[in-house]
């Protein structure tokens, strides 16, 4: 079967395809992890680097700005980071920033980020980056877990000791679901409320005391004087008001 010429420019069109995805696909991730740009390399040493890998990204102010080069054991305390940093954050790269190891979101891969470092400390000099150790999380798994244990006997016990109150053992419980206490209380109220009646009718009879005290002829005398004293007293008082006004018309 031969070959037709509409078949030969599709196959050869096919294969231009195939060629220019390979192309954009190998300029991406050459881009990703800065193949083709200018870069310098750094190191960090650290006692664990949890989980990291080589090629995983790293980050300077939350930009992807290089990539994790190699990853070496060094001694038995001591694990050796190598990144290879493009040149453009070279300039912010200080003596003082440190590298830390940080997830890519709460479950994604591990990278390494790096922090800026102060106004005034000088540029790295050298290529080591001070690292900082990542957060150990089997030692914050095994601290949630006990507080999670310890959360739970404590509800334990709090749920016995209310069963028991409920089911009126113990000195509390006894109290509580006593008949003897609730009559008692209810007794306590009964002597209060008639405590605040009994005041309310003795106010109420001290002032008919006091009305019937003003018409009593024993009592009569007294309160008429009380009230020409009163009157006298309004009366000096309206004269001195009309005289103080007079003088200042006069004046």
């Amino acid at each position: 079967m031969k070959t037709t010429g509409g078949q030969k420019i599709k196959t050869g069109i096919f294969v231009l395809v195939a060629i220019g995805v390979l192309l954009l696909t190998i300029f991406m991730i050459g881009r990703q992890k800065s193949l083709f740009t200018n870069t310098f390399s750094v190191y960090a040493n650290f006692k664990n680097v949890s989980g990291l890998q080589t090629g995983n990204f790293v980050r300077f102010a939350g930009i992807n700005v290089g990539t994790v080069s190699d990853i070496s054991i060094t001694n038995d305390s001591t694990v050796r980071v190598d990144i290879l940093l493009q040149t453009r954050v070279k300039p912010y790269i200080k003596s003082d920033s440190k590298a830390s190891i940080a997830s890519d979101g709460l479950m994604g891969d591990k990278l390494v980020q790096i922090a800026a470092g102060s106004d005034s400390a000088k540029l790295l000099k050298g290529n080591q980056v001070t690292g900082v150790e990542p957060m150990d999380m089997d030692k914050i798994m095994k601290k949630i877990e006990l507080i999670a244990d310890n959360a739970g006997a404590i509800t334990g016990d709090l749920a016995s000791i209310v069963g028991k109150v409920n089911n009126g053992k113990g000195s509390l419980g006894k109290l509580l679901n006593s008949n003897d206490f609730e009559r008692s209380i209810q007794s306590t109220v009964e002597s209060t409320n008639k405590t605040v009646q009994n005041i309310g009718k003795a106010a109420g009879g001290v002032s008919e005391n006091m009305e019937a005290a003003k018409h009593s002829f024993l009592f009569k005398g007294y309160f008429k004087r009380r009230e020409k004293q009163r009157l006298a007293d309004s009366t000096k008082v309206a004269d001195s008001i009309r005289n103080t006004k007079r003088g200042r018309r006069g004046n």
